[in-house]
């Protein structure tokens, strides 16, 4: 009797296979070269460069920063940790940071093969599929960018999803369990976008379960696991409810939230402006890179190769050297998008297996994830598609927090290779007859591989230009743009050539499988190296040794200038710094040195950037005065950056006779355009009751100032002979900040649109500013309780689980000792 190989030996067999092909791919790495630092890392280490330096000195959490944009809570910059038992799990799963970028290919692998091991599907096919899924090109894309947390998110929503599966399927308390363990995982790397989405695939997943659950008359089994996925996700969120409460309650305050200006109210929501969601917006006929991924170019900065006729223009016109250099970085995207790092290509051999899929497999399942993968599309075309992209904007809860549409792609991107592997799996198990094979197989080489030849003999018909192009067109560069227009049909050519290569590739595979030509071992391991063969170039043209070097050759951090070194002599302990030496607002590294009127984050207050398009752009002294702007850097005559002293910058705080009322947000913010900060204070009538009926006396002896700088605690000394208002050049965020004289707490308000004020007692006393938010502090402790919970529930699983099988092979010994 053949004996097979048990479940452990299949799980170690692919957790070590997956390991050779992330190592293999990762060469670089087996020579002790590291990979370069990608923009968006070395972003996250600007601004967050302060809360690090302060709690590398003592353990406590430093929930605010004064290094960018004026100031602003940390919860997007660094999310407060998990509880410890969530820590370990999760820096196991990224083999505790030490084997980046590996890791998260890794992650990718296990997590489609754990939800191919939910779904049932069998051993020999799952390792094809998590390959499948892993090496979709976005995957690899948003690692070059430096996207850590929503590759590491990504790697686990497909495990979420096939625990839900799985307690639909009758395994209710380890299908909660897994759910409620990677969701936690998830939640815990704070891209919520991406949760979002893996809740929406549930989402729809659900609606198919209980219509089958009412075809079937099994509603009681269907809301018994509801009930137990609700428990798992309740206890997920718990275990991080710091992170999410305070993400929620500062995301209200954030340019995510609704604005209370009244301008461009078509435009606004309760959350983001529509115009920036759909900023980033797939293409219609952009969605047919993921059958050719060159369909529009690829990537916005790509080389071509020499031969191409861009290279021959240059080099006749510049000569040789200048040509090979100026095709390293050629524009070659020609889509609807503002730019992009490459498109996302799911595999022509896996889109055909999806194609195949719809055919061959009679489930519930086909539709929902074909559901998926349509509606993942049409929202990922955004402004080209508003009809839908409104409706969920408007109506769906949530989605307008979140920009950049093309994101949505994932769902496709985890249903396509499901469907294309559950039918494969239901194929092998309930052989369908020839007739219905054949059909099935036919129409998925005609429509897969049929447009793959349309695109490759009928490419003429596009254009060739897009958007981007019209800077070359006025500037007369016709010869360059008729040469870039036929390398772009060169690449779209080939890449179709390509993939109808590899759909035929794909669909001979599986007809000689289904015809017994080759064994079934033969077709596993042919079909995971051909789904490889396809996708791993097309990601090597993204990520490669290119973006790898020895600690002397990589790109290092930010590195200070003659500029900021001048400016770090400075005593004072707060002041801000305008670096207007290349885009303020598109840069953390002015953050990284320094305390910072600009920065780099996808989420800054909502006032304050209403403070810098109104106001800051506009180069208001007045506004960049109260902010105390103490120094500018500037670009002098030879490009290099020189720190300037601004005089008029007012300090830490400082005291104000006259105040004027304004009844809106509009007017608060026109008021600024006109207005000495020095003297007077701009006040919102909603906080007119703390200087209703006062009068401030001009006291030429009242002092206030800073003695004492810490980003989560701020003291100041005071005297005075009367009543007098104070202004603090500290951004204003209700939700934490508290505010004490003598130690006894005491309110402080709202002026000047986004600053913080104070009505002070004659005499001599301390003023301290302590940031204390609820949210965190009673989050962290329903967050710890949480996890202890999930934690049993998981011990609680795996103790059934081994109970149950332990009872089957006992079974199974007394059912042969009985024969």
């Amino acid at each position: 009797m053949k004996k097979h190989p048990s479940p452990l030996s299949w799980h170690l067999m692919a957790l070590g296979i997956f390991i050779l092909i992330s190592l293999v791919y990762f060469s670089p790495m087996l020579e002790g070269e590291k990979m370069n630092t990608p923009n968006d890392i070395m972003q996250h280490q600007g601004m967050s460069q302060e809360k690090n330096f302060y709690e590398s000195q003592s353990d406590e959490a430093i929930l605010w920063t004064n290094s960018m944009f004026g100031g602003m809570p940390t919860f997007l910059i660094g999310a407060p940790p998990p509880p410890w038992f969530l820590r370990t799990l999760n820096r196991i799963f990224l083999m505790y940071g030490k084997l980046r970028p590996m890791s998260f290919i890794l992650l990718y692998l296990i997590g489609f093969y754990i939800a191919l091991l939910a779904f049932g599907v069998r051993p020999q096919l799952r390792i094809a599929g998590a390959i499948a899924f892993a090496f979709s090109s976005f995957f690899f894309i948003i690692i070059t960018a430096g996207h850590a947390s929503q590759a590491i998110a990504i790697g686990y929503m497909p495990a979420i999803i096939g625990g839900v599966y799985l307690a639909f399927r009758g395994r209710i308390l380890l299908g909660a369990v897994i759910t409620g363990l990677f969701l936690a995982l998830q939640l815990a790397n704070n891209h919520l976008q991406i949760t979002y989405y893996t809740l929406l695939t549930i989402l729809i997943l659900g609606i198919f379960m209980i219509v089958d659950a009412i075809r079937r008359k099994q509603l009681k089994s269907f809301f018994l696991a509801v009930a137990a996925l609700f428990v798992a996700a309740v206890l997920a969120i718990g275990s991080n409810a710091a992170t999410l409460w305070t993400t929620n309650e500062y995301g209200k305050y954030s340019t995510r939230g609704k604005s209370e200006l009244t301008t461009d109210a078509d435009d606004q929501t309760s959350g983001l402006d529509k115009s920036y969601i759909t900023g980033w917006s797939y293409g219609v006929d952009e969605t047919f890179t993921l059958l050719i991924p060159n369909f529009k170019g690829g990537a916005s900065a790509a080389p071509l190769p020499e031969n191409s006729e861009t290279f021959k223009y240059f080099k006749q016109a510049q000569g040789d050297r200048y040509a090979r250099q100026v095709i390293r970085y050629m524009p070659l995207y020609w889509g609807d998008q503002p730019s992009t790092a490459g498109p996302v290509y799911v595999g022509a051999v896996v889109l055909f297996l999806f194609v195949f899929g719809f055919f061959i497999f009679r489930s519930r399942l086909r539709w929902w994830l074909l559901t998926v993968t349509i509606l993942a599309i049409m929202l990922s075309w955004g402004r080209n598609f508003m009809l839908l992209s409104n409706l969920f904007i408007d109506y769906f809860p949530g989605y307008n927090k979140f920009r950049t549409v093309t994101m949505i792609l994932v769902m496709a991107e985890f249903a396509i290779p499901l469907l294309g592997f559950l039918a494969l799996d239901k194929m092998i198990e309930q052989e369908p007859s020839k007739k219905e094979f054949m059909k099935g197989w036919k129409w998925s080489l005609y429509i897969v591989g049929g447009l793959a030849l349309f695109f490759l003999v009928f490419s003429g018909m596009f254009s060739f230009t897009g958007p981007g192009d019209q800077r070359y067109l006025t500037q007369g560069a016709n010869q360059f743009m008729d040469a870039l227009m036929a390398d772009r049909q060169m690449l779209l050519r080939k890449d179709a050539l390509r993939s109808l290569i590899f759909v035929l590739l794909g669909a001979g595979l599986l007809y000689a499988f289904y015809m017994k030509r080759i064994k079934d071992n033969v077709f596993f391991i042919a079909l995971g190296l051909l789904i490889l063969v396809d996708m791993w170039p097309v990601d090597k043209r993204f990520l490669n040794n290119d973006d790898f070097g020895t600690k002397r050759t990589r790109q290092e951090g930010f590195q200070p200038t003659a500029a900021d070194q001048q400016i770090l002599q400075d005593p004072d302990p707060d002041y801000r710094v305008f670096d207007v030496s290349g885009d303020p607002f598109n840069s953390a590294r002015a953050s990284y040195f320094h305390k910072s009127i600009g920065g780099y984050h996808g989420a800054k207050m909502q006032r304050y950037q209403e403070i810098i398009s109104h106001h800051i752009a506009q180069n208001n002294m007045n506004v960049l005065n109260m902010l105390n702007t103490k120094y500018f850097i500037i670009s002098s005559k030879d490009g290099q950056p020189q720190a300037r002293l601004n005089p008029g910058a007012l300090g830490n705080a400082w005291l104000v006779h006259s105040y004027r009322i304004v009844d809106n947000a509009n007017e608060e913010l026109e008021a600024l355009s006109d207005f000495n900060p020095a003297n007077e204070a701009i006040i919102d009538k909603r906080f007119e009751r703390f200087v209703s009926g006062k009068t401030f006396r001009r006291d030429t002896s009242a002092q206030i100032s800073l003695t004492s700088y810490h980003p989560n605690r701020l003291s100041y000394a005071y005297r005075a002979n009367s009543e007098q208002l104070a202004v603090f050049s500290e951004i204003y965020y209700e939700k934490g900040w508290k505010s004490f004289i003598d130690g006894e707490e005491v309110p402080h308000f709202r002026v000047n649109y986004i600053l913080r004020a104070m009505v002070l007692p004659p005499g001599e006393h301390t003023i301290d500013f302590k940031f204390e938010p609820r949210s965190y502090f009673t989050g962290k402790k329903i967050a710890s309780v949480s996890s202890y919970i999930l934690l049993i529930l998981m011990l609680s699983a795996i103790g059934w689980e081994v109970r149950n099988r332990s009872k089957k092979t006992n079974a199974g010994y007394e059912n042969r000792n009985d024969q």
